[in-house]
């Protein structure tokens, strides 16, 4: 069963895939594995050995600690209560967002995500 921090890592391992413009195939095939294993890492259906780990970071140029970032944060979200993730969504302009999100096409939908993810990671620097 994946844990929080194996969905963190998978999530992280596909949006730099993707920034890269990489497929999952490609990556694969730089790190010497097929494609379905990459899959399985990035819906955290199989855990990133830390071997593995280091070799997906220098295939995708980027330091092993920017699979962790936000990893925190994501952990103390899961945490939260009920009623509060309920009440964000219950907000019209949480609502008119997810709606309005739903109607782009799929390749839209995924630089937005990405845009909106980026612009998160930003604001938590500026702050820091």
């Amino acid at each position: 069963m994946a844990t929080e921090i194996d969905l963190h890592l998978g999530r992280r391992l596909r949006r730099r895939r993707r920034l890269l413009g990489l497929t999952q195939q490609q990556l694969a095939e730089q790190v010497g594995i097929r494609f379905q294993q990459i899959q399985k890492y990035e819906c955290g259906a199989n855990r990133i050995s830390a071997a593995r780990l280091w070799q997906l970071a220098e295939a995708l140029e980027s330091p092993i600690s920017y699979f962790y970032d936000g990893l925190a944060e994501a952990l103390e979200r899961r945490e939260q209560p009920a009623e509060k993730r309920v009440e964000m969504f219950s907000r019209k302009e949480t609502l008119d967002l997810i709606d309005a999100y739903y109607q782009l096409g799929e390749r839209p939908r995924r630089r937005l995500l990405d845009l909106a993810k980026s612009l998160n990671v930003g604001a938590e620097s500026a702050e820091a």
